[in-house]
């Protein structure tokens, strides 16, 4: 065997050492990556899931009975009579 032979032989299995090393790293890596992107897969469908009860809890809360509910219990406004209500031409208002 001529020495050049003898000499890549090693390199050549260094070679295929650290391409194996990489390989394996690699997979690893991407296996840990896939189980963040579960993690946060799993994150955001919670949060879609609060943000939708969030929504349904606006709604419920803005509803135009429970304003006036909490308008007359709350801050006693009542619907003022015919009598009491003035109005108000805005051209002549706005006129100094």
């Amino acid at each position: 065997m001529s020495v050049l032979l003898r000499l890549s032989i090693p390199v050549l299995w260094c070679l295929l050492l650290a391409s194996a090393v990489g390989v394996v790293w690699s997979r690893h890596e991407t296996r840990a990556l896939f189980v963040q992107l579960q993690a946060l897969h799993a994150q955001r469908d919670g949060l879609d899931i609060a943000w939708g009860q969030l929504k349904i809890e606006q709604s419920a809360w803005a509803t135009h009975g429970r304003v006036e509910q909490t308008a007359r219990a709350g801050l006693k406004m009542v619907i003022p009579r015919p009598e009491e209500v003035r109005l108000v031409n805005t051209a002549t208002a706005t006129q100094p």
